[in-house]
């Protein structure tokens, strides 16, 4: 079961309780961003498994009341401490070297005070993560997919964590590297005594027996210090992860109280432990692990577990040390469950009541470990090669969602039989029909519609080729949103109306050969501005506006424009817009001027996103909003279309608008005033991908074209295909295009993997690489073929024309090459 952050709230335990004004006035004057007046604040508690005493801090201010910030501050418990024990210092200490210097997914920290004066203890405080968490090993109510997909994550966020060089980021002091495991079982040797005797909760004698077993049995490689070593979490476990509320995903680890230097094989073991015992506080007859209790469908085995995390983190398979790393974790594990059942008996526990059974939980533990010690084996000598595949380097490479045998990039099986139908379709239907629906855009009729298009759409639905674009998570949301509406139950939410369940990095894969057409991505409802403006509605959109106006989009019976250029300002910076939005009531009033408003001209366009100021005054980046609007509202005058090198892109178009006094509910408002610029970060995610996923489609389809005329036409005697000259001209191409496709793909998946703030170096690579080498290849494939390749005879003038339109359409490459920079210098001063 998962529950949301905000579900482990409580009321704040009467042990814990500390002077909340002190704290408001600290806050208000050391947290950035903090209300200097708030209007409101309140504290709450978390209420599971946290050692150091954890908090939820709530406040509004006087100007926005309805608007809530939250943050989180974590303390040390009131009373006695054991040395050593609950240094949040620490904890804040390795956050924000984590934060700011690596992409470990972390919780952002403000600030750390030692002054006890203010609430009791030493505390810091940091960002709320709203997310899911864990509590159940085996991740009831979802699907085998989804529990393999989470398991994975959290092998590899943690390898993620293990590669971390602790030198570049200042923690080269955090702890001493060698002797890790020596110097553990010390110390938590020592921690259990102190936690158990004379007076209080009685010493278990096989506890005693496994420190000298573990004194005994510590790996050679620990004296060493160096291979294997460096940041260690101490409590890496499943239920210490927030996933995204959506995305299988971890966007924060927890609880670092733990944290040091030293042997990471440790954290290895001990986030693997589930396996082997189930160390829940409850009150239960067995406390079996997976492996005895029967590990649910997707889940994958300790074994597979343990493959992924060494081939994500370039380890060896550790077949000879890991009975003493588990029995290590377990020793360790029970130290720290009878310290918590101590805490408990004096009353200042802060996992509430449940830690009255942490005395037990620590006994099983113990037998647990001699348990494990006893069997002859614990590990096969290689690991299993479904899994991983050695290769010549010696590294361990995995085999999860993208095959290994052939190339990082390869697709599944899923995105391959997906491919192998789109590339019949675009050769069996969208290619034949492209001199038609040319014929049509250059008649009088141009701004109509082909009868063919509305016919090859259905045909994409029947074949499962519609929406292919729409992330999960995207889809996940809408589904939650609207699954009491009748679409959900009458039929129109078909299969194929949220798309084929695909990540971004699966979807280039199938978007580059859309890009082969200028008409293709229109016929699979996966064209710009169209899937911009759904993305946006799927994100942020109300359940209202997705029944007005998401529904038709994605069923494919209107189409939309998105109106944030303007003429008279460098529209490139989304701060300089002009257009406002001014409110009367109920009404926001719109005044101004657009253009390059694509799509605007299509008459099965019915809205428009239009982003404009609605507060002239305020912060830069909260001036903007954007709303929704119907393009038959009195004062939307289209004005003209716009041409692309002589191409007006009939029926779809450029539009040219005005907006005069249009009046339009307030409710037209997108995430709320002030969040444009907000919303329109996000949409410059997957949907500004797709136009370098199909740029590289574009690209394709010029070589082909360029190849066959090289293969029929003779120049002064000989095929152009036997000039050298062009022999090295098309190695060259082809060169510049499989670079480009790598470094598409590496965006697409470092936005899947990592969202779009981490990626937007990445993206913005790409967003220069891929439109420059088209128009390269394009211009060579226009050389090649002659005058021909620059009249309409060929697409190959239209797809140039497209290529270097992007390159203003998409952002001007000064604007990329800005973030790009002033990343690497970023990188450099660290």
């Amino acid at each position: 079961m998962a529950f949301l952050t905000s579900d482990l709230l409580r009321s704040v335990q009467q042990a814990h309780r500390f002077d909340e004004a002190a704290l408001l006035r600290y806050a208000a004057a050391n947290v950035a961003g903090f209300p200097a007046a708030p209007a409101n604040f309140s504290v709450s508690q978390f209420g599971y498994g946290q050692s150091n005493p954890t908090f939820c801090l709530e406040v509004a201010s006087h100007g926005s009341p309805g608007v809530v910030k939250r943050y989180v501050l974590r303390k040390k418990p009131p009373g006695v401490l054991l040395e050593s024990a609950h240094s949040v210092e620490r904890e804040f200490q390795v956050l924000k070297a984590l934060g700011v210097h690596a992409d470990v997914p972390v919780p952002k920290v403000f600030c750390l005070c030692n002054d006890a004066n203010i609430i009791g203890t030493s505390f810091y405080i940091m960002e709320y993560l709203e997310g899911r968490i864990f509590m159940d090993n085996k991740l009831p109510g979802l699907s085998p997919e989804r529990r393999k997909v989470i398991y994975q994550a959290t092998a590899k966020t943690l390898a993620s964590l293990h590669k971390v060089d602790v030198d570049s980021i200042g923690l080269q002091k955090f702890g001493r590297r060698d002797n890790y495991c020596k110097r553990q079982v010390e110390r938590w040797a020592k921690q259990y005594l102190a936690s158990t005797g004379q007076g209080k909760p009685d010493r278990n004698p096989k506890m005693l027996d496994l420190a000298v077993w573990l004194r005994e049995n510590i790996p050679a490689e620990d004296s060493l210090g160096a291979s294997g070593t460096g940041l260690v979490h101490g409590d890496y476990r499943i239920d210490n992860l927030v996933f995204h509320p959506v995305k299988d995903q971890v966007i924060g680890i927890l609880d670092w109280e733990l944290s040091t230097l030293g042997n990471q094989m440790c954290d290895v073991a001990y986030s693997g432990l589930l396996y082997i015992v189930d160390v829940a506080l409850k009150e239960c007859e067995s406390y079996e692990g997976l492996e005895f209790s029967g590990i649910p469908e997707g889940i994958p085995s300790l074994v597979e577990y343990l493959a992924v995390y060494c081939s994500a983190a370039g380890r060896p398979w550790p077949v000879r040390e890991w009975k003493f790393y588990v029995a290590f974790s377990l020793f360790r594990g029970a130290s720290i469950y009878a310290g918590v059942y101590h805490r408990w008996t004096l009353g200042n526990a802060s996992g509430g009541e449940r830690a009255r059974y942490a005395g037990k939980v620590a006994n099983v533990l113990v037998d647990s470990a001699w348990a494990y010690i006893a069997r002859e084996s614990v590990l096969p000598d290689q690991p299993p090669l479904g899994i991983l595949r050695q290769g010549t380097t010696g590294r361990l490479e995995d085999d999860y969602s993208l095959s290994m045998k052939q190339g990082c990039f390869v697709p599944s099986q899923k995105v391959l039989e997906l491919r192998k139908k789109l590339l019949k379709f675009m050769q069996d239907h969208v290619y034949p029909n492209e001199s038609e629906f040319y014929r049509l855009a250059q008649s009088s009729q141009r701004w109509t519609v082909h009868p063919d298009e509305e016919k090859l759409k259905e045909l994409a639905k029947q074949e499962g080729l519609w929406n292919l674009w729409i992330p999960l998570d995207s889809a996940a949301r809408a589904r939650k949103l609207l699954e009491e509406e009748k679409y959900f139950s009458t039929g129109a939410w078909n299969s194929n109306l949220l798309g084929a369940g695909l990540s971004n990095l699966e979807y280039g894969c199938l978007c580059e050969i859309m890009g082969c057409s200028i008409w293709a991505p229109q016929i699979f409802n996966c064209g710009a501005p169209d899937t911009g403006n759904m993305e946006v509605l799927l994100r942020y959109g109300t359940k209202e506006q997705l029944i007005e106006w998401l529904i038709p989009l994605l069923e494919g019976k209107i189409r939309s424009g998105f109106a944030m250029t303007e003429p008279q300002v460098a529209s490139s910076d989304a701060t300089n817009i002009e257009c406002s939005l001014t409110r009367q009531g109920d009404f926001y009033i719109i005044n101004g001027k657009k253009w390059w408003t694509s799509g605007a001209m299509d008459p099965r366009c019915k809205v428009l996103i239009v982003m404009g100021k609605t507060d002239f005054s305020a912060p830069t980046h909260k001036q903007q909003s954007m709303i929704l609007v119907d393009v038959n509202t009195p004062g939307v005058h289209i004005r003209r279309p716009l041409l692309v090198f002589g191409f007006d892109d009939a029926p779809h178009g450029h539009a040219e608008i005005t907006f005069e006094n249009v009046r339009v509910p307030v409710k037209n408002i997108l995430l709320g005033e002030g969040r444009g610029f907000e919303i329109a970060q996000g949409r410059l995610g997957p949907g500004r991908l797709h136009h370098c996923m199909r740029l590289i489609g574009a690209a394709e389809r010029g070589m082909q074209l360029t190849v066959d005329r090289a293969l029929r036409r003779r120049v002064f005697g000989k095929l152009i295909a036997d000039q050298g000259s062009f022999l090295s001209d098309l190695a060259k191409c082809r060169v510049e295009l499989e670079q480009a496709r790598l470094l598409v793909f590496e965006a697409a998946d470092q936005l899947d993997r990592l969202g779009n703030k981490k990626a937007r170096g990445t993206i913005a690579m790409a967003k220069v690489a891929a439109p420059n080498m088209a128009l390269r290849v394009l211009d060579f494939a226009m050389q090649v073929h002659g005058a021909a390749g620059l009249s309409s005879d060929t697409v190959l003038a239209h797809l140039w024309a497209t290529a270097r339109t992007l390159r203003i359409a998409d952002g001007p490459d000064e604007v990329h090459l800005g973030t790009i920079a002033k990343l690497e210098l970023r990188r450099a001063k660290l």
